[in-house]
């Protein structure tokens, strides 16, 4: 008996017809809610924005197997979805190899090119725009909120690079990255990867973050990021709990204090949550080729991953209302 519906049909020809439909252009135009659900992106109309920004920067060839607009697809379903190679391959009608090499040449450009999405607010429009909690608390010169966020990875075979990114805490090789977001709930810095043995300060006072601070600036931060110094030498200040040890109990301005910062830190933290909500690869264990830099490359793909996934979450609503 025939049939309408074309995932139904049972030759080899018609079912990579049919999967082909799905993902194609049409497969996605005025549906909002199937972009979102594959990209990580709030509509289709942001998504053609986006690939038309990118494909200029793609070469192809006739030898392509998928159009420009299909491999495209195939990297937002492996950053929102966390997809296997081996799924993308099945799901597009190319080898897994392919769909590999597909992935790793675009990363790189997909970073470069939306990296301008990460940007370090103008201090007069920060302050404009300030949420009242952060005036009522902290006046209106809070320039930025950090942290650190995890990723998993598989085991090096590297004796060093075993070591410097094991975590007794975790019990897993580990990647962390700092980000910091505005107090508007806007990614404004995301950190290159570095092995979990390296410390929230290390690695605060060498990411680069700290160049951007302009004289009176406000850091929010946790207890681990005790930067004052190198955030005082740029003439900004640094706001953290105040610490317990050695102390019978806090006084009652650096409890309230305490207070304020956990009531405005908490956003940092849904912010991090958001973006490995949107995009799962995040919360894999990523291959040891996502964190190995190609031979006269400064970064590695992990690096390129985090960057587009930041960027791509800032073209969302902030969770932070």
């Amino acid at each position: 008996m025939g049939t309408s519906n074309p995932l139904l049909l049972s030759s080899t020809t018609g079912q990579k017809t049919a999967l082909q439909l799905q993902i194609s252009r049409n497969g996605f135009k005025d549906n909002d809610q199937k972009t979102k659900f594959y990209s990580g992106l709030p509509s289709y109309l942001m998504l053609i924005h986006v690939f038309n920004l990118l494909t200029p920067k793609i070469s192809t060839t006739p030898m392509n197997a998928l159009c420009q607009f299909q491999e495209f697809l195939l990297v937002l379903m492996r950053l929102k979805l966390n997809l296997p190679f081996q799924d993308l391959a099945y799901r597009f009608g190319v080898s897994a190899s392919s769909a590999t090499r597909i992935f790793y040449r675009w990363i790189p450009i997909m970073s470069e090119r939306l990296d301008f999405l990460i940007k370090w607010p103008d201090g007069e429009n920060l302050r404009k725009t300030m949420p009242l909690v952060f005036k009522q608390n902290f006046g209106n010169k809070v320039a930025v909120i950090i942290d650190c966020f995890e990723v998993f990875i598989d085991r090096p075979s590297s004796l060093i690079a075993r070591a410097m990114t094991w975590s007794n805490y975790k019990h897993h090789n580990i990647v962390k990255f700092l980000i910091g977001i505005t107090p508007q709930g806007v990614i404004s810095f995301i950190s290159k990867a570095w092995g979990s043995r390296v410390s929230d300060k290390y690695l605060t006072e060498n990411s680069g973050i700290l160049k951007n601070l302009l004289p009176g600036d406000i850091v929010l931060a946790d207890r681990g990021f005790d930067v004052a110094d190198s955030v005082g030498f740029h003439g900004a200040r640094l706001y953290i709990p105040a610490f317990t040890k050695g102390k019978k109990q806090l006084s009652a301005l650096e409890v309230e204090q305490t207070r304020k910062l956990a009531n405005v830190r908490i956003r940092v933290e849904r912010v991090i949550g958001l973006v490995r909500r949107k995009f799962t690869i995040l919360q894999s264990t990523l291959p040891i080729e996502s964190i190995t830099a190609k031979q006269g490359e400064p970064l590695a793909p992990i690096d390129h991953i985090a960057t587009v996934c930041c960027a791509l979450t800032n073209l969302s609503d902030s969770i932070v209302s």
